[in-house]
C-alpha cells in the first residue's frame, strides 16, 4: 500500500470517527432533552370515541409546547375521581386529575391537598374572561384551584327538524307552553315526543330544565342556592314540579334505565322529536354526520331571560414541591389554554371555550347561540351541582326519581325536597 493509499484510508477512519462521534453526542443530547422535558400524568374520565379524540388535543398542544403526556384514562367521571382522590391521600398523585367545575374538590382544597394557579390565572386574566359561576368554584379564599377547560350547558332542548316536518311543527317552540304543544303534536303523528333515559341523573337534568325555564332566574337561586324554605314549598314552586312531572306524558315504555346517546339516536332516526340534555350530546349528532341547523335544532331557553346553567371540566393539580413537576403544572396549564387548543378540543367536546375573548366563529351554530348568550353575564348561573354538595345533590335526585317514577303527590314531594336541602 502506498503512502497516498495509507492516507486516505487514515482519513475514512477519522471522519467515520467524527460522524460516530457526532451521531453518540446528537443521541446522549435527544436523550438529555427528554429527560429535561416536563413530564405529566394526566388522568381523566374522557374515554368515549369523541371524548378521546378531544383530549388528544390537548395532548398535542403538550407536546407541541416541549412536555411528556402520559394518559391516564379511567371510564366513568365517579370511578376516575375516587381513584385521584384515593391516590393523593396516598402520596402518589398524579400531576393533574379532572374534576367538574362544582364543589367535588372543595375537599381537597380545604385538606390542603392542591397548588394553586394564581400566576396563570392573573396573566390570563381569568376573572375578567370566566364567567362568575366557574370563577365561584375554583377561587377559594382568594386563590385558584383549578384550571377550567370548557363550558357546558346542561339543559339544551334539542329536536329532530324531520320529526317535526312529519308532526306539522313549523316554528321552533319560543316558550314553555308552545313546547308542550309541540310534544303533543309529536305524539299525535305517532312519533315520541320526548326521547329520555329513565335513569337518576338524566331525570335531574328535566328537572333543572324546568325550574329554568318556568321558575326562571330568581326561584332557581332561591331553590339550589339559597335553599329558602318559603320558595320550596311556594306554589311557584310547584308548578315548575308540575311542569317536570309532566314531561313523563310524553316518553315511551323503553325508557327506564336507557343511556343518554341512546335516546339522543331517537332523535338522529327521526323516531322522537325532543331531547333535554346537555351540549355533549353533540358529540352524537357529528359522529351520524348531522349538522346543527340542518338536521337537528337547538334551544338554550325558552325566553329571552332565561338562565344559561354550566358547569364544566377542569384539571387541579395535587400538591408537591417537585420542581419538575410543577414545571410540567404550569405547562399543562397554558397549553390547555391557549386559543388553538381550547378551539379545537371544543368542537370535538360539543363544549363552549371557557375564556370569553376565542374566536368561536368557526363553531356550530349551537356554540355561537350559547357564546352569545354569555355576553350577558347576567344569564350565566351555575348548574344544580355548582350549588349543592355532592351529598345534597344525592338527596335531592332521590326524590326527584321517586316523584318521576311514582303517583308521589306534588305537596309530598315539596316536602322531599325541602328535607333533602335542608337537613
Amino acid at each position: 500500500m502506498d503512502k497516498h493509499s495509507t492516507g486516505a484510508t487514515r482519513l475514512a477512519w477519522t471522519l467515520r470517527s467524527a460522524v460516530t462521534l457526532l451521531a453518540l453526542g446528537a443521541g446522549v443530547a435527544a436523550q438529555a432533552a427528554a429527560a429535561a422535558a416536563p413530564k405529566a400524568e394526566v388522568m381523566h374520565w374522557w374515554t368515549s370515541s369523541s371524548e378521546s379524540a378531544a383530549v388528544r388535543k390537548f395532548a398535542d398542544a403538550y407536546r407541541a409546547a416541549g412536555g411528556v403526556w402520559g394518559d391516564t384514562a379511567i371510564a366513568g367521571a365517579d370511578q376516575a375521581k375516587a381513584v385521584a382522590i384515593n391516590r393523593i391521600v396516598g402520596g402518589n398523585p398524579p400531576t393533574a386529575a379532572q374534576f367538574n367545575t362544582t364543589k367535588q374538590f372543595r375537599d381537597l382544597i380545604d385538606q390542603g391537598s392542591l397548588n394553586n394557579v394564581d400566576d396563570i390565572a392573573i396573566r390570563d386574566r381569568w376573572e375578567q374572561l370566566m364567567p362568575q359561576p366557574v370563577l365561584d368554584v375554583i377561587k377559594v379564599k382568594g386563590h385558584f384551584y383549578a384550571v377550567p377547560v370548557d363550558i357546558h350547558m346542561s339543559t339544551w332542548i334539542w329536536y329532530s327538524k324531520a320529526a317535526f316536518k312529519k308532526a306539522g311543527i313549523a316554528k321552533e317552540p319560543a316558550t314553555p307552553d308552545e313546547l308542550f304543544a309541540a310534544l303533543d303534536k309529536l305524539k299525535a303523528a305517532g312519533l315520541i315526543g320526548l326521547a329520555h333515559g329513565g335513569q337518576p341523573w338524566q331525570e335531574n337534568i328535566l328537572f333543572q330544565a324546568m325550574l329554568a325555564n318556568i321558575g326562571g332566574k330568581d326561584l332557581y337561586l332561591q331553590v339550589l342556592r339559597d335553599r329558602s324554605p318559603k320558595a320550596i314549598n311556594s306554589e311557584a314552586f310547584k308548578k315548575v314540579l308540575l311542569a317536570f312531572k309532566r314531561l313523563q306524558g310524553y316518553v315511551d315504555t323503553g325508557s327506564p334505565n336507557r343511556n343518554w346517546n341512546d335516546a339522543t339516536a331517537m332523535l338522529i332516526n327521526g323516531r322522537a322529536g325532543v331531547q333535554i340534555m346537555g351540549d355533549w350530546a353533540k358529540g352524537e349528532f357529528a359522529a351520524a354526520r348531522q349538522t346543527a341547523g340542518k338536521d337537528f335544532g337547538c334551544i338554550a331557553g325558552l325566553g329571552p331571560n332565561v338562565p344559561y346553567l354550566i358547569q364544566g371540566d377542569a384539571f387541579v393539580f395535587p400538591k408537591t414541591k417537585n420542581p419538575d413537576a410543577v414545571r410540567a403544572q404550569k405547562l399543562l396549564a397554558t397549553s390547555m389554554l391557549a386559543p388553538s387548543a381550547q378551539l379545537e378540543f371544543n368542537k370535538i367536546k360539543g363544549s363552549l371555550p371557557i375564556l370569553s375573548n376565542v374566536d368561536t366563529s368557526s363553531m356550530d351554530v349551537c356554540a355561537q347561540a350559547g357564546m352569545a348568550i354569555l355576553k350577558d353575564k347576567s344569564r350565566a348561573v351555575g348548574m344544580i351541582e355548582v350549588h349543592l354538595t355532592p351529598d345534597q345533590n344525592g338527596a335531592l335526585q332521590d326524590v326527584l326519581t321517586t316523584y318521576w317514577n311514582s303517583r308521589m303527590p306534588v305537596e309530598k314531594a315539596q316536602k322531599g325536597i325541602a328535607s333533602a336541602l335542608l337537613d
